[in-house]
């Protein structure tokens, strides 16, 4: 069918009256609002989740703490210890094993982690008190008696926090110290590889101050921000040490550049707090910060977990989901469930709808058979396709979002071999773009005798682009053979986009609407197209939310 100006607008025209959408994840590094937001509101449900993960596993216990501050521990008098986020308690058993006498409060924002600490083989009531509390919130004074403790130990604690949220955290513990109290803390510095190999990849939140694939967050101190911290909030900085150390994995030639800093904090007269110096702090280099280039002898506060986790080494956040749909075994990789919840890119999960359209097309042979297949969205799975290939003359698959792209071309090469897998071409695909657009059509200029889309419909900014990309895509023959018409087959769960949205987008690219399912009137004018593909497939269906559209165009 012809388009008329009236009824029909062509992608190239669309890129240059409307500004440019945004369906798949932004190229830069800062992460949007609204993850910003979910990250700061549920921080504690991701650490809480990072325990459940690893438990005690994944931090190194800290046996350097008596080697870096052994004199603040040991003195006449039960010293009194404050644990500021104590995780699985790596800091607080390490410590009593060498000073059996102190007494350590141990807190933490997530359950977990306590109770991590409360099921260690040493915790006694008599020695610890583990409690849950969030410093940002609680008023640490509930649990702990004001102007009691002697020290406090902050170990790769404070990063966690928002840095806005930080002098909160400061004016909570300057509350329970002694007037000579003082704070002993470590944590990553700016320059550190780990933040070096966030840029580039929408990680972060503001400056310094970046997101994990878990939910986690890292904050990375500059000397000028640590030290402004503490003494705008009731302190005098008494050391400050910045540690470099190059860490090498010989086996894959990695060198990995690691910076923390390393400080010392007394608590000041809250009537003279200045930022002025005590007598006894050591000569300093680079504005009052000592340089220190470790040797491999002193310990770095990771486990082996840590590296993997942080710099890449290996990946720990994919998963290989097994799946079985009538002749057809795949092992699909996909982004591990445990960061799903976090994760931008929804093409790096398989959807329920891939598994029912894949189940279709295996038990429905002939509805591929011969014919030019291309898949759009398809995401890291690519099941429909690598069923699709086995019997249609050529099958593409596609997706807009690189993370995707990159992991699907890695499962059909590990679940396809040839003749398919030279048969199954996986193309980089953005609804709308007009270079990808041409792209595709140079590998078939005669156009696509079905068009599949699964779980496509979730943004209702998507629409346009979508239905614009399948008309420039789709067969101009009007009938394939057996007066059947080139189609396009949407199957999906209506989440954000509802179905007279989708429809008023089809009707305004000449797709009519031609069969649905679940259909409400079983006695319909519709011709049972998909009713039929149900009566020789044996699958169930993993949701009664689930919608199957078929359109043809023309």
């Amino acid at each position: 069918m012809a388009s008329t100006p009236d009824t029909e607008v062509s992608v190239h025209e669309n890129q240059q009256q409307q500004p440019k959408i945004q369906i798949y994840s932004p190229c830069n590094d800062e992460v949007s609002a609204f993850w910003r937001e979910k990250y700061e509101k549920d921080a504690k449900k991701y650490w809480d989740i990072f325990y459940k993960r690893h438990q005690d596993r994944f931090f190194k216990d800290r046996h350097y703490l008596d080697k870096e501050w052994g004199h603040h521990f040991a003195g006449e008098g039960r010293r009194v210890i404050l644990e500021v986020g104590c995780g699985a308690g790596n800091t607080i058993f390490p410590l009593l094993a060498t000073y059996p006498d102190i007494f350590v409060h141990a807190c933490d924002f997530s359950p977990r982690a306590v109770n991590l600490v409360k099921m260690h083989k040493d915790f006694t009531e008599a020695s610890v008190n583990a409690f849950v509390c969030d410093l940002t919130v609680d008023d640490l004074s509930v649990h702990v008696a004001p102007s009691s403790v002697d020290i406090v130990t902050m170990i790769f604690v404070l990063s966690a926090v928002s840095p806005e949220k930080m002098p909160m955290v400061v004016q909570n513990i300057r509350k329970v110290l002694k007037p000579s109290g003082r704070v002993l803390f470590r944590d990553y510095a700016t320059g550190d590889l780990a933040q070096e190999r966030f840029t580039g990849k929408e990680q972060k939140i503001s400056e310094n101050f970046y997101v994990r694939g878990d939910g986690t967050r890292a904050f990375y101190f500059s000397d000028g921000f640590l030290r402004n911290l503490f003494e705008e909030n009731g302190f005098i900085l008494e050391e400050h040490v910045l540690c470099c150390k190059q860490v090498e994995n010989r086996s894959r030639e990695i060198v990995m550049n690691r910076r923390w800093v390393q400080a010392v904090f007394q608590a000041a007269d809250t009537n003279s707090i200045s930022g002025a110096v005590t007598e006894n702090e050591p000569v300093h280099l680079q504005g009052n910060c000592e340089i220190r280039k470790d040797d491999v002898n002193v310990e770095i506060d990771m486990s082996e977990g840590m590296a993997v986790e942080m710099f890449g080494i290996a990946s720990s956040c994919e998963e290989i989901v097994e799946l079985s749909i009538r002749d057809y075994f795949f092992k699909i990789k996909v982004l591990s469930r445990e960061y799903q919840h976090t994760c931008t890119s929804t093409g790096l999960m398989l959807w329920e709808s891939a598994r029912l359209m894949a189940s279709i097309l295996a038990a429905n042979q002939d509805i591929i058979a011969g014919k030019n297949v291309l898949e759009l969205g398809c995401g890291c799975g690519g099941i429909c396709s690598m069923i699709a290939v086995r019997s249609a003359d050529l099958v593409v698959a596609t997706d807009g979002d690189t993370k995707a792209l990159d992991l699907l071309t890695e499962n059909v090469a590990s679940n396809l071999k040839s003749p398919f897998l030279d048969s199954l071409p996986v193309k980089k695909l953005e609804w709308g773009n007009k270079d990808d657009i041409e792209a595709i059509k140079q590998l078939n200029e005669k156009g696509f005798d079905i068009i599949i889309g699964t779980d496509v419909t979730y943004i209702p900014e998507a629409i346009i682009p979508l239905f614009a990309t399948a008309k420039e895509l789709i067969s101009r023959n009007r009938f394939i053979e057996n007066n059947k018409e080139p189609v396009f087959i949407l199957c999906h769960v209506l989440r954000r986009v509802d179905e007279p949205s989708i429809l008023s987008a089809a009707s305004r690219y000449g797709f009519r609407l031609v069969d649905r399912w679940p259909d409400e009137n079983a006695k319909s004018s519709f011709g049972g197209i998909i009713e039929n593909w149900f009566s020789d497939c044996q699958y169930e269906v993993p949701s009664t939310a689930l919608n199957i559209m078929c359109f043809h165009s023309g």
